[in-house]
């Protein structure tokens, strides 16, 4: 099939990140297109709203769009009706599900995923700890984590850990250096540690493309142990035995996004907290006035 193109406006009157994340979605879904998009952030007022009708007016195509304000929804509906464009509110059904799930309308608040409450300032502060932790540094500060990532050099544990800090995750991480003995801190640790693996030959290019980036592209292959076969092969697999000795879950992240690398952190510490809430209660004392008291069964 001949690839088609599209314009699609995406009009939203809070930054649009959502309208974005349905459309790279939904897109990735179609093999043959070529789609233009218009991005229209922060339409707040009715001048603002002109300019996206003048925009979708020039180069008319569907229009996705959140919008708060009726007045504004109804101007911009008006004229997508006018031009003959689909347009289409994706967060309506959603919307209307919850109001009769809730038994209770919305209130129209624009901008309400963004506010600045606990949560926000929650997922700053998570950005700040992976800053600081970040590559083996800080490991004192491990006790304060939520998660440990380990792993070989190069195997996407930095962009992980930024990933999950916006999910309000503390998130260190620290090379897994054949030869190298691992932070104290991890000994006993006191959160989830979780291993990433990466396939032998997917490794090296990703370090060949590092060297280049920093100027070392004139550094022999043959000559160092960064991007020797069997030196990367052997750095992974002692970097697998040591996950495997101490009992921390691997993930393989070869053919991984971040995303569903992430996703598959939050569900295995989802599994590590419900191990240690089963596990405390397993030992806890079946009268709790026992063990406030000191007393033993079978004395009076």
């Amino acid at each position: 099939m001949q690839n088609r193109q599209i314009n699609l406006h995406l009009v939203s009157d809070s930054t649009g990140e959502t309208l974005n994340s349905i459309a790279r979605a939904t897109l990735a879904r179609f093999e043959n297109h070529h789609v233009i998009h218009h991005r229209w952030s922060l339409v707040r007022s009715r001048l603002q709203l002109d300019r996206v009708l003048e925009g979708i007016e020039h180069e008319p195509g569907p229009v996705l769009y959140t919008l708060v304000d009726s007045s504004l929804r109804l101007a911009l509906e008006e004229t997508c009706g006018r031009l003959g464009v689909s347009h289409f509110s994706p967060l309506d059904p959603v919307m209307e599900l919850l109001q009769g799930a809730i038994g209770e309308r919305a209130k129209e608040k624009r901008a309400a995923q963004h506010v600045m409450d606990a949560d926000y300032f929650r997922r700053i502060d998570a950005m700040h700890y992976v800053l600081s932790h970040d590559d083996g540094q800080g490991t004192q500060g491990i006790r304060n984590a939520d998660v440990v990532l380990v792993g070989v050099s190069r195997s996407s544990k930095t962009p992980t850990c930024f990933y999950l800090a916006n999910r309000g995750i503390k998130a260190a991480n620290v090379p897994l250096v054949p030869g190298a003995p691992i932070p104290e801190a991890l000994e006993n640790p006191p959160c989830p540690v979780i291993g990433l693996h990466i396939d032998m030959n997917a490794l090296i290019d990703i370090r060949r493309h590092r060297l280049k980036i920093i100027g070392a592209g004139g550094v022999r292959q043959d000559a160092t142990d960064y991007i020797d076969p069997e030196a990367v092969k052997a750095e992974i697999v002692a970097a697998r035995r040591l996950c495997t000795s101490r009992g921390w879950p691997v993930i393989d992240v070869t053919r991984r996004s971040i995303e569903e690398t992430a996703a598959t952190i939050l569900q295995l510490m989802e599994s590590w907290h419900a191990r240690r809430k089963d596990a405390a209660m397993a030992v806890a004392p079946e009268d709790p006035a026992a063990a406030v008291l000191g007393a033993s069964p079978g004395r009076a």
